[in-house]
């Protein structure tokens, strides 16, 4: 049961079990399988598994399931569903739920293997897909028909950090009786209020903030009992996208810090954002947290905050953003995000280098853009390193 707690202390609490040592530390259950008194008892328990008993690790396991809870007590759903990476949450999240000749809307602006799966594998099993920009409300109100199953997009998009209105994008989309699956990780579950907003169904790569640090894969489908148990589960489990145990307990311990982490890491990238904001080797600066920004008003009432990632535009192109980049001295050069180290990415060759080039350019993914993920370092020392090396670009 979800305590009446605050975010902060349920991020250290929620969710916890204890065996019969009464350990503090989040145990890890390292095991697949799990044994039974009697043959009558797993017969039982395959055919109704209460809520502490589990069968196999694949279908769910202790630590596993502490994870779960916590994120979902964090997230304010009913369940969650744990798996083996962020990839696999967005791919379970739509094709456990979508049948040839459903449709579903999408944002354009969209991480890579996002766009994979919504171009290439559920269209390849006859799933119609249409794509909108997804900051333009007129559009949505145009897809969105009493045909869609599904809308999808990411509340701040991978790389150039628009913020798609979920409050609205909702509304429209339950018109029509659309199920509303948001990706969050840009927004992270610190500054995520997306089931108040309308979202159904969030989806994070727990690689990123979740972890913040750098040690595993994992991802985390959250939303109602009977869509994780009855849409959700049955389709992971037989596909085999579960997260580890040894993931889970990982995980565990990154959230006591997460509260922590995420605010000092958008705290930093706030006070980056405005010291390269001007810069004359700069064609634009992109934060949600600047009065520049676009939808810097809907950052604002859907966040609080501008989150924890800075992108912006080196003018002389694809030559002086590697030479940025290899200039470098605290930031590493990484296609991760979410890190408590600092971590700049050149999207056009990494993370959307499959994306033709007018598809590119469409979606503002230009030569010189950098996507510079803000850790915990000191912001001082982080602004002479980005400064020291736009010198030599």
């Amino acid at each position: 049961m979800t305590k009446d707690w605050n975010r902060r202390t349920k991020l250290v609490h929620q969710g916890s079990r204890r065996s019969q040592y009464g350990e503090m530390a989040e145990a890890i259950f390292l095991t697949q399988g799990f044994a039974y008194d009697s043959a009558e008892q797993a017969e039982a328990r395959f055919i109704k598994a209460d809520e502490d008993e589990f069968i196999y690790a694949r279908y769910g396991n202790p630590t596993t399931r502490m994870f779960e809870e916590r994120i979902a007590a964090i997230e304010g759903t009913e369940d969650a569903f744990a798996t083996a990476s962020g990839m696999a949450a967005v791919n379970g999240a739509l094709t456990s739920l979508l049948r040839a000749g459903d449709h579903v809307v999408s944002s354009r602006a969209l991480f890579g293997s996002c766009l994979y799966i919504l171009e290439e594998v559920l269209t390849r099993y006859g799933v119609k897909v249409t794509f909108v920009d997804g900051t333009d409300l007129d559009q949505w109100r145009a897809a969105v028909t009493p045909g869609t199953k599904a809308v999808f997009f990411e509340s701040m998009s991978n790389p150039t950090l628009e913020i798609i209105d979920i409050e609205a994008v909702s509304k429209i989309a339950h018109a029509e009786g659309a199920l509303v699956i948001v990706d969050n990780v840009f927004t992270t579950p610190v500054f995520s209020r997306a089931v108040d907003q309308g979202a159904d169904v969030i989806v994070y790569s727990t690689t990123k903030h979740i972890d913040g640090q750098g040690r595993a894969l994992g991802g985390v489908i959250c939303g109602t009992t009977e869509f994780i148990r009855k849409t959700v589960e049955p389709y992971m489990k037989h596909t085999g996208g579960s997260m580890s145990p040894f993931t889970a307990w990982i995980m565990l311990n990154g959230m006591v810090t997460l509260d922590l982490r995420c605010r000092a890491m958008a705290e930093g990238a706030e006070r980056i954002a405005a010291a390269l904001e001007g810069h004359p080797k700069l064609s634009k600066v992109i934060y949600p947290g600047l009065a520049s920004h676009p939808q810097a008003d809907l950052a604002e009432r859907q966040m609080g905050s501008g989150g924890t990632l800075v992108t912006f535009d080196i003018a002389a192109g694809k030559e002086a953003a590697f030479r940025f980049m290899n200039a470098l001295e605290i930031a590493k050069i990484s296609n991760n995000l979410g890190d408590a180290k600092t971590i700049a990415t050149h999207p056009a060759t990494t993370t959307h280098q499959r994306l033709p080039a007018d598809q590119k350019e469409k979606l503002g993914i230009t030569p010189g853009l950098i996507r510079l993920s803000v850790g915990l370092e000191d912001a001082d020392d982080l602004i002479a390193d980005l400064m020291q090396a736009l010198d030599q670009a």
